[in-house]
């Protein structure tokens, strides 16, 4: 095994790779610089492979700059790294397949290849005991139309690949709509899939993590509300019967064993009128609505991450408080600076404590993820009295 670190340590049932190891991170995000600042603090150095010479991570770790299909540069990145994970999954899967040969990649490459392509995902989701909603494979425009008389509309038609936040796909409200959505996703070549729309009163995510020793532990679900089909607020405790969150995290235990995860698994839910729960989606990585874990639970959800791949005891995953995280997008950064350098009367009054994450990122664009705030308070309703309070996201 190469790398700079203190190199891996071999038990009977998975390696340990110890504080002052380095570990090789596929992408150079937001995800990767907390992974890299939470994995810092344990004592692990880290080095990202990311096409962004000043990105996120790179302003916190070692870098190398190149794309994610660049075979060359995989390789320096296991030359130089005792372990290797990935912080997003549209990472190049062949090259996660190769590094996974060459190096030590805990997590494979066969959970980046099934949550990369909705189809497979879908069916590895039914596989490990857990509901989806009723889809479809699309391959025509003819199929769509059919498929929409079966599943009823309104119905979500989606590209299987390289969709996030509300990209790559199309909610179809009636038939005069099939040729234009079929047309417009169908342009890049993806393969297409079509969902029966689930009316849902809420919607939960819950993050398991697993470690190289099959140890799984859970973080508390998180109430998820988007605007734009971008993650606004994540609320903890989630505002549902305690029933309901159990049996969240009891399905995200059991795809996270099903799927033998390594690492973490944010499982996305919709809670429905009737109390049924549908998975919707997976991400083999920490979560934008795990972020609240950072000041709110007892370890984060980046350093549970670090030591699932690394094989370590997982931390205690308990919350500490009541919390909700809003993201900061970039119209937001100006005004929530500025009201973050004045002393907060209100703050007090509430009992509010707000933490500030920035990303590092260069360009304020409009609704470009730049940062969050993670506001501990009393209970959740004080800490969204805070939030409106300020007007910066009105």
């Amino acid at each position: 095994m190469t790398g700079n670190g203190s190199g891996a340590v071999r038990t009977d049932q998975a390696r340990v790779i110890p504080p002052g190891s380095t570990v090789g991170i596929l992408g150079g995000g937001q995800l990767g610089r907390m992974m890299a600042l939470a994995g810092s603090a344990m004592g692990y150095r880290f080095v990202a492979l990311d096409p962004a010479e000043d990105g996120p991570c790179a302003q916190v770790a070692d870098s190398i700059a190149a794309g994610y299909d660049d075979r060359e540069a995989a390789r320096e990145l296991a030359s130089r790294a005792d372990v290797i994970t990935y912080e997003f999954e549209n990472v190049d899967a062949g090259v996660a397949a190769m590094l996974a040969e060459q190096s030590y990649v805990p997590q494979g490459s066969e959970l980046l290849y099934t949550t990369q392509h909705r189809l497979r995902e879908k069916r590895a989701i039914e596989a490990a005991g857990a509901r989806v909603a009723p889809y479809e494979e699309i391959s025509s425009e003819a199929v769509l139309r059919e498929a929409c008389g079966r599943l009823g509309l309104p119905a979500v038609l989606k590209t299987a690949t390289g969709g996030y936040d509300g990209k790559g796909q199309w909610v179809i409200r009636s038939e005069a709509e099939i040729p234009a959505a079929y047309a417009e996703l169908s342009r890049s070549g993806a393969e297409l899939v079509l969902e029966q729309f689930v009316s849902f009163r809420m919607e939960l995510s819950v993050i398991a993590a697993r470690s190289s020793l099959g140890e799984v532990k859970t973080f508390p679900a998180a109430e998820n509300i988007h605007i734009d089909n971008i993650l606004h607020l994540s609320v903890v405790p989630a505002r549902v019967p305690a029933a309901v969150l159990e049996e969240a995290e009891r399905l995200a235990v059991r795809i996270a064993e099903g799927l033998e995860v390594v690492g973490l698994i944010a499982v996305e839910l919709f809670l429905t009128e009737e109390g049924e729960l549908f998975v919707n989606e997976l991400a083999p990585r920490p979560h934008n609505s795990g972020h609240y874990t950072m000041e709110a639970c007892r370890t984060s959800q980046f350093e549970q991450h670090v030591r699932a791949v690394c094989g370590l005891p997982l931390g205690d995953a308990g919350l500490m408080s009541p919390v909700v995280m809003v993201n900061v997008l970039g119209q937001h950064v100006e005004p929530l600076v500025s009201h973050l350098s004045r002393f907060d009367g209100e703050a007090a009054r509430l009992g509010a404590v707000p933490k500030l994450h920035l990303y590092g990122k260069a360009e304020a664009k409009p609704n470009r993820k730049m940062g969050h705030v993670n506001v501990l308070a009393p209970d959740t309703a004080a800490a969204l009295e805070w939030i409106r309070g300020t007007g910066v996201w009105s």
